[in-house]
């Protein structure tokens, strides 16, 4: 433990004197005290953010291209996978670079565009997943009104709504972290410019901006919980009263596994905000740091598992979209021309029996 201490404080002096980095240069150290394992976190990180591309364009696409998947709850999980996409790839690039070569200059501008990506990115996904909460209830409770509810007008509003949001409360606080002065160490320990471990390097004083990180995260991330949670809630009560133990026990399954991402997200990043102003002290540093990046790169590989790939409807929609590019395609249908009838729709190939 002393010789992981050792290696952080020599990174630090070795980067305290800026005046041997570029100007206007920020220096990610990475974890701080786990240097010996960023390959290792290397291989898992590129492993993960490949299946975040792969898994979340798979379902944007899919879901533009099938009309049977053009309904509010394919709408949503788009948006989500798009804005995972987008958190993922705000942080997982220069994150590599680190962990591969130990290459952490980013310059200033650079830095706090992540920092508003990332904010901006977390703030769009809980809303998300509020908006997903919201569809599950309407389907599940308030079935007959399902599309007098979910219009596509309105799913546009709620869409930008969220966008609006995210933008109105987080454009402040980039504005007063990017307006303090930096005069002295330059080191970042952290693996992307997170709030907190840059605005801890400012010569001035950095309390209203974290104060304001501090409040604005809870506002916005407890409202969303709370009405997720009423959401659930209200679910949970509508499947109890189901007369079919099949159906309870699969509404049950899919309720849980969306809790459980949920909690994956939420977690760990509200863990990482209260830590950084009351925990210090208990909660070593690699921890902290380990938990701010988990969150941000965790729920977008399991978004599509969790919330797609495990519906048949999407299942259905992949293989629509693959199947007829395979070189076997045609010839297993030719001979199935005596099978179940079937309907061509907007270029789509679908069996009349429901999978």
């Amino acid at each position: 433990m002393q010789a992981k201490k050792d290696v952080s404080s020599i990174m630090l002096q070795l980067y305290s004197n800026h005046t041997s980095l570029p100007p206007a240069t920020f220096f990610l150290m990475g974890i701080p005290g786990l240097e010996e394992t960023h390959l290792w976190l290397a291989v898992l990180l590129s492993t993960m953010y490949t299946m975040v591309l792969v898994g979340n364009s798979l379902i944007m696409i899919v879901i533009w291209v099938d009309p049977a998947l053009h309904e509010p709850m394919y709408y949503f999980l788009c948006v989500l996978a798009g804005v995972d996409i987008i958190m993922a790839t705000s942080v997982a690039p220069k994150m590599l670079s680190v962990f591969w070569s130990g290459n952490g200059n980013i310059g200033f501008s650079a830095c706090f565009t992540q920092m508003y990506i990332v904010h901006t990115a977390t703030a769009l996904e809980s809303g998300l997943l509020l908006a997903m909460a919201f569809d599950r209830y309407v389907a599940i409770c308030k079935p007959l009104h399902y599309n007098t509810i979910l219009t596509p007008q309105k799913i546009l509003g709620i869409n930008v709504a969220i966008v609006v949001r995210a933008t109105i409360a987080l454009t402040p606080l980039s504005w007063m972290v990017s307006r303090l002065p930096y005069c002295g160490s330059l080191a970042v320990p952290h693996s992307y410019c997170e709030h907190n471990a840059v605005a801890n390097l400012a010569c001035a004083d950095h309390t209203p901006s974290n104060l304001y990180a501090l409040i604005g995260s809870s506002v916005v991330v407890g409202i969303d919980v709370t009405f997720i949670t009423a959401s659930y809630s209200l679910i949970l009560r509508a499947v109890f009263h189901l007369s079919s133990k099949n159906a309870r026990n699969k509404a049950l399954s899919t309720c849980g596994s969306h809790v459980g991402v949920m909690a994956l997200f939420y977690l760990p990043g509200l863990i990482s905000v209260y830590v950084d102003w009351w925990g210090q002290d208990m909660v070593p540093v690699h921890a902290q740091v380990l938990l701010a990046d988990l969150y941000l790169v965790i729920p977008p590989t399991l978004n599509p598992l969790i919330y797609g790939l495990r519906s048949k409807k999407i299942w259905q929609g992949v293989w629509n979209t693959m199947a007829p590019n395979l070189p076997c395609y045609h010839c297993v249908n030719s001979k199935k021309e005596r099978g179940p009838k079937q309907v061509f729709v907007m270029g789509d190939i679908r069996s009349t029996c429901e999978i």
